[in-house]
């Protein structure tokens, strides 16, 4: 009887903890990038890119001829931007791409095309209004209007550093103190490695990180999909060992994510910072904990 009853709890345990993290969002998933209603065309116009959108102010003979790119970048084209300013000084700078380039690196459609909306220095950002559309938490704090350019966010104009680091030379390694135990092979990373694999099995490998060079490198989408604002599909295999479903995500994160979670421990937040960040996870500092939403 006593063995029917632990094999009862452990089953209602497991029942419990996949309910809690599947979510169904009941608004649009696109969420802010329906540009006030204009939907996928905001930034991808079907028909003469940002000349058709009214947008294309440099006059950028290229707007259009990548993904019908709807935006204006042609202001960024060969601009240098210096982003996370890291270990007291050491910052990352990255010469954005000169145009839409066709099979062009990754920083022109992991970042050029990200910053067309969201930079607000050298390009103003079409129908921005530089603050989150997601009604945030009552606990998350009293700032709710949360600035979402990065060359114009209150710290005045040209300042990237208070924005984690992008581009060609924001590397992702293997192996040190403060990474993965983990393989890089041609600029793709495998968690592989006792304390990352059990780290992928509590919480996953999310991440779109980019292949230049051979290495691993951040852009953009590397932490936001940017058409999935509010919820992501998890399938358990080979890099999540979460139970299949949909999670609740904030702010375009392409993994679970929720900052204003209510259950007690809740560190899926600082999970998906320690996909990249391996130094300062659970498993690599000798704690248990798996993932608590």
């Amino acid at each position: 009887m006593r063995k029917t009853f632990l094999v009862l709890l452990v089953v209602l345990g497991l029942a419990t903890f996949a309910a809690a993290q599947i979510y169904t969002p009941t608004t649009d998933v696109l969420g802010a990038h329906l540009n006030y209603g204009r939907g996928c065309a905001g930034c991808h116009a079907p028909h003469s890119g940002a000349w058709g959108n009214g947008a294309n102010g440099s006059g950028a003979t290229d707007s259009g001829n990548i993904a019908l790119w709807g935006q204006d970048a042609g202001a960024l084209y060969g601009k240098t931007i210096v982003t996370g300013q890291f270990d007291f000084g050491r910052s990352y700078t990255e010469v954005l791409p000169s145009g839409l380039l066709v099979n062009g690196p990754p920083d022109v459609t992991g970042v050029l095309t990200c910053l067309s909306c969201h930079d607000g220095n050298y390009a103003q950002g079409a129908m921005m209004k530089n603050a989150v559309f997601e009604t945030l938490p009552a606990t998350y704090g009293t700032k709710n209007t949360i600035p979402t350019l990065l060359g114009n966010d209150g710290n005045g104009k040209n300042d990237y550093l208070n924005d984690h680091p992008v581009g060609l030379n924001a590397t992702v390694a293997c192996g040190g103190h403060y990474n993965w135990d983990c393989t890089e092979t041609n600029g793709v990373i495998a968690m592989n490695g006792p304390n990352s694999s059990k780290f992928v099995t509590n919480y996953g490998f999310f991440v779109n990180l980019a292949a230049y060079n051979n290495t691993a490198v951040v852009t953009c989408v590397t932490c936001h999909d940017q058409h999935v604002m509010n919820v992501v599909a998890v399938t358990q295999g080979a890099n999540t060992g979460l139970p299949s479903g949909t999670y609740q995500t904030m702010f375009f994160v392409r993994a679970p994510y929720n900052p204003g979670s209510t259950t007690p421990g809740s560190n899926q937040t600082a999970q998906f910072c320690r996909q990249c960040h391996g130094g300062e996870a659970n498993e690599s500092n000798g704690s248990t904990a798996g993932t608590i939403f």
